[in-house]
């Protein structure tokens, strides 16, 4: 499954015929559909999904724990339909996590909202995470060149800003990333 796919997760046919009323046709290109608790985590772990929508009662479970679950442990987008008169205690433990609560029975345009808000929040969660990546790379190249300075300075007795240029004219001179020219120092010097 992709990050585009869907998990719907009911025990019952009435529930699951809930939900796949509910979304929309062609929204998402995979939907896996699991009837418990627990074969919904073993679906996640095993191939992840981007959308996540809970019918509550489940039979192994309330469906408050794995809705709690899926929001801590992935991006997913994770909705969870209860019983009316459940939905402010539900929300007062879900929505620190982001878990949207909608209400049984539905109103589908509330539902719709709540969905294209989910795929929203998840949208904003994929970029974020990219972001995240890049800035962790970009770390990690900088680690690496003052690595380098940092042997550049112990072996041949230069200064930060001595080591910092010679780096910098290497890379120029060569037409090649600083990193490279920094595993190159650091396979120099380093055993």
């Amino acid at each position: 499954m992709t990050q585009d796919s869907l998990l719907l997760v009911a025990s019952t046919d009435k529930g699951l015929a809930l939900l796949q009323s509910l979304v929309p046709d062609g929204r998402y290109p995979s939907v896996r559909i699991c009837r418990s608790g627990a074969e919904a985590r073993r679906e996640q772990l095993s191939s992840g999904a981007g959308m996540v929508l809970i019918n509550t009662p489940l039979s192994d479970e309330t469906g408050l724990e794995l809705a709690l679950d899926f929001a801590k442990a992935s991006i997913a987008g994770v909705m969870l339909l209860v019983k009316a008169e459940l939905v402010e205690t539900v929300c007062a433990r879900v929505e620190e996590y982001g878990v949207l609560v909608i209400g049984k029975p539905v109103v589908r345009q509330i539902f719709d909202q709540a969905i294209r808000f989910a795929q929203a929040s998840h949208q904003r969660m994929l970029m974020l995470q990219g972001e995240k990546e890049r800035l962790e790379r970009k770390l990690a190249e900088q680690r690496l060149i003052d690595r380098a300075k940092c042997v550049l300075i112990q072996y041949l007795n230069m200064t930060e800003d001595q080591a910092h240029r010679y780096i910098e004219k290497q890379a120029m001179d060569t037409r090649q990333t600083k990193v490279h020219i920094a595993q190159s120092i650091l396979s120099t010097y380093e055993l």
